[in-house]
């Protein structure tokens, strides 16, 4: 392999005699370098907004969500709230009541969905750092107030400022009532609007907040809930906790992780890069055909250097070996050589914010990037094999009979 490897080095530094065999190395070179810091850009800008998209919903989902297999709704014992906020790993748990609601707010109306949370909501998700207008506080004084999300809160048209203002929640009576007034087929509450939060338009203009009790009375419920939300200790095994809460609920329970509450999106997500990865990999391999075609102009040319080998005993392994390795530094040089440019981009896109995301409605600048190990790993493989491959037919071709070459 060391002097398969002179030869090899030594055919890529020399002088051809035709300066097209140099110009093609060269432009195979490029390709290699083009494709490496393609994808490694492209693979970056979606790690980027997969870690923004993930950390907008991780503000907004808890843990780990508690819901019936089968029914709207559950009743928690007792004892099972008890056991499962003393699982280790568990740091907070939290009992939420959900449901479709009309809201009207002066003239206007809007069907959103009532979240009814307790007191310990806020330390299960980061709904805190997501308020776009005052405080998460939903209780004080004697007083129920709503949190809205800033698409309720531009349908309704809410002013916070407004001490009078207030939002009307109509929802459904579960038993039913015969009479000519159509409002009294509804339970009716008003309730004050004094903040509203911005994660992204999925949540902002789906999701009213406000207290617990208030949803019961909207919903008619006594001690039930719609899902049990947990927070984990910092550190805990999700995978470990998930089986234990599961195990102290039965099998009459769904215990979702924060992938599986969102597993259509990431599942998206996923798919979406590996098609850009796929697409971009065929653009590696189109520019492989230029080391193939080098390889075979620079077999043509070494003709006479391989019949000397072979006469002083060189058989067909080490023929092809040095045509193997000329092509896999061709590949090699441009894949590193792309690795550092992608990475220099990178790093003064996060410095510096070079590009910007056109329109000003987003809740970022400029595109997010984040750099993975395991994605420079995933690119050199892949410059690997596609070099190796694009190596293969001139080398064979190589380790024929010099002679037959030469007829050729």
């Amino acid at each position: 392999m060391n002097l398969a490897f002179k030869f090899a080095y030594r055919y890529l530094v020399s002088k051809k005699s035709s300066n097209a065999i140099n110009i093609i190395s060269w432009v195979s070179v490029l390709g290699m370098l083009v494709g490496s810091f393609g994808l490694i850009i492209v693979l970056s800008v979606f790690n980027g907004f997969e870690g923004l998209v993930i950390s907008l919903y991780n503000s907004f989902n808890p843990d780990f969500t508690i819901t019936a297999k089968e029914g709207k709704s559950f009743t928690p014992s007792t004892f099972q709230l008890a056991e499962l906020k003393n699982l280790t790993g568990v740091r907070a748990i939290s009992e939420v009541v959900e449901e479709n609601a009309l809201l009207t707010y002066e003239e206007n109306q809007y069907i959103a969905t009532i979240k009814g949370v307790d007191s310990s909501y806020g330390s299960i998700t980061g709904i805190d750092s997501a308020m776009y207008y005052g405080d998460f506080i939903l209780e004080g004084s004697g007083q129920d107030f709503a949190i809205v999300g800033l698409g309720v809160e531009q349908a309704l048209g809410i002013n916070f400022e407004n001490p009078f203002g207030m939002v009307n929640v109509y929802m459904p009576r579960k038993e039913k009532i015969i009479s000519i007034n159509p409002e009294d087929a509804f339970n009716r509450a008003p309730i004050k609007p004094t903040g509203s939060f911005a994660i992204q338009s999925e949540f902002d203009s789906k999701y009213i907040f406000v207290p617990l009790s208030f949803a019961r009375f909207l919903t008619d419920y006594e001690a039930e809930v719609s899902s049990l939300e947990l927070a984990l200790q910092p550190g805990a095994d999700g995978f470990h906790v998930q089986q234990n809460i599961a195990r102290v609920l039965g099998a009459g329970f769904e215990v979702k992780n924060r992938l599986q509450q969102n597993a259509v999106l990431y599942k998206v997500m996923r798919t979406e890069k590996w098609a850009v990865y796929a697409i971009l990999t065929f653009i590696l391999i189109v520019a492989a055909f230029n080391i193939i075609g080098s390889l075979s102009m620079l077999v043509i040319e070494k003709k006479k250097d391989i019949a000397i080998l072979k006469t002083m005993g060189a058989d067909d392994s080490l023929i092809r070996k040095i045509f193997l390795l000329e092509g896999l530094l061709l590949s090699l040089i441009g894949c590193l050589s792309g690795f550092l440019l992608a990475a220099v981009i990178i790093l003064l896109q996060q410095k510096f914010d070079l590009l910007k995301i056109g329109g000003g409605s987003f809740v970022i600048d400029s595109y997010p990037v984040i750099m993975k190990p395991g994605d420079f790993i995933l690119v050199f493989l892949t410059v690997l094999s596609i070099g190796l491959l694009a190596a293969w037919f001139p080398s064979w071709r190589a380790a024929k009979d010099p002679y037959h070459l030469s007829q050729e």
